[in-house]
């Protein structure tokens, strides 16, 4: 279970400030790039990718706690689990937004929240779960 103990919840807490920041970034930029008449599709792929790197870099020293070194496959399977969690955000939205005709920035919102989730199981599970399981924090 991903909140089953103190740490855990705490590690949620650090990755979700980690993304409040990135979030700001991704919204201004969407927001800005919306308002510029770039289709909200593309506007969501490029504001989301904006804070990818900022995101890697802050999960992966204060979140996750890695010590060794950045290596290629990391920064690869940070970017993977980053890549499928703007493709569920984005189908999300679409799908509220165009099958549903709701609210863009409510859709938004949804997506970004399903994206979240993806994102810290994906990180935690996967991308930085080597580190985890050498303290023993990932079963």
């Amino acid at each position: 279970m991903v909140f089953s103990n103190k740490y855990r919840v705490i590690q949620f807490l650090r990755f979700c400030t980690v993304g409040l920041g990135n979030t700001a970034v991704d919204f201004t930029a969407f927001f800005l790039l919306t308002l510029g008449g770039v289709p909200y599709l593309l506007a969501q792929a490029l504001s989301y990718s904006a804070g990818i790197v900022n995101s890697y870099f802050f999960n992966r020293r204060w979140t996750f706690r890695v010590t060794h070194k950045a290596n290629v496959l990391e920064a690869a399977n940070f970017v993977v689990v980053n890549v499928f969690s703007l493709l569920v955000a984005s189908v999300l939205l679409a799908v509220l937004h165009d099958s549903y005709h709701l609210n863009l920035w409510f859709c938004k919102f949804v997506a970004t929240g399903a994206g979240i989730v993806v994102n810290f199981a994906g990180s935690r599970l996967w991308v930085f779960a080597e580190n985890q399981k050498a303290r023993g924090e990932v079963s």
